[in-house]
């Protein structure tokens, strides 16, 4: 990724406003590359007076049999085992993810939420409980302990409350593999869980709305003008790492088939973020985040079909709404 591309992501925390937006929608396209000529040259031999006599074939000897073998066999490592990368795609009731060894964080996390998956209330997460995924070998697998007095939440990547249609939905949202350490107060527990909300409200306009949500670790310049990346892994020993950033991809359905799909691509970082900050601060295009993620989001939906989610849709938040909900959330638990 260019310098250009990481300072534009970068720019998109909580300090920069509307600047960065302008930055990122000046990202400049590639150029199509150019189409490559083929010149066809024949070349016409004369015929010769004489033929030469074709040679008679001999049997080769083991010294050249020999040197038609490889001298090498780098594939031969793999009778011992592939080192990966192993992604481990988890498929529940609720999600679907992959996951990041390297990091002990999920790569993507991809949830479908409809007007009716929505309408029913048949969970509550008092039954549920933080667990750690059995199904990723334990050398890799980030750990309960990880986060004990780590100051920084167990922050669901697909939100339990948008799994309220079974237990066993809202349950598979509370496994160690749908969370990132993510700041509590003034993000977790306030800007991010009224983006949260912003989704699910997507459904009264849309019938079919998918989010792809995942963490980023973005490069940041440093004073002697050089760009690094900087980030805290928390566990003792170290083992999770914590994310500078995160995004959501959003494709909103317009339930035809074949019909148009408004597609909307957000960085956050992982800070506190001012509840009265505009959600259009943090819109970037889909190729940042492709490039920042090394993800491709899109690749098999036709350009016809896409639309501009925050050209379709207000791109804002509600804030008091929600606050009032946990609120009386609260006081029922």
């Amino acid at each position: 990724m260019s310098k250009a591309t990481f300072a534009i992501i970068a720019a998109a925390g909580a300090a920069t406003g509307a600047a960065a937006t302008a930055a990122f929608m000046s990202v400049k396209r590639p150029s199509p590359a150019a189409v490559p000529t083929t010149t066809n040259t024949t070349t016409i031999s004369s015929p010769s007076r004489a033929s030469a006599p074709s040679p008679i074939p001999t049997t080769p000897t083991p010294a050249q049999l020999s040197r038609t073998k490889p001298l090498v066999d780098p594939n031969g490592l793999f009778q011992y085992g592939f080192p990966g990368p192993v992604n481990d795609l988890r498929p529940a009731a609720s999600l679907t993810s992959s996951y990041d060894r390297r990091t002990r964080n999920p790569h993507w996390v991809a949830e479908h939420i409809t007007p009716e998956s929505l309408a029913h209330n048949n969970a509550d997460r008092k039954h549920s409980v933080f667990v750690e995924d059995l199904s990723i070998p334990e050398m890799f697998r980030a750990k309960l302990k990880d986060y004990f007095r780590s100051g920084y939440d167990r922050g669901h990547q697909v939100p339990a409350a948008d799994a309220k249609w079974s237990q066993q939905a809202m349950d598979d949202t509370f496994a160690l593999s749908n969370m990132c350490p993510q700041v509590g107060d003034g993000f977790n527990r306030d800007y991010w869980a009224h983006f949260e909300d912003f989704c699910r409200r997507l459904t009264h306009k849309y019938p079919s709305v998918r989010v792809v949500t995942g963490p980023l670790y973005l490069p940041k310049r440093d004073p002697d003008g050089k760009w690094r990346v900087h980030y805290e892994v928390i566990g003792s020993p170290p083992n999770v790492a914590v994310p500078t950033h995160f995004y959501k991809v959003i494709f909103a359905e317009d339930g035809r088939e074949g019909g148009s799909v408004a597609l909307g691509a957000f960085v956050l970082p992982n800070a506190v973020i001012a509840n009265d900050k505009p959600l259009t601060d943090f819109e970037v295009p889909l190729r940042a985040v492709e490039q920042a993620s090394g993800l491709e989001f899109a690749s098999k939906l036709p350009v016809e079909r896409r639309k501009s989610l925050c050209k379709e849709f207000n791109c804002s938040l509600i804030v008091k709404e929600y606050k009032k909900r946990q609120e009386s959330f609260g006081k029922k638990n």
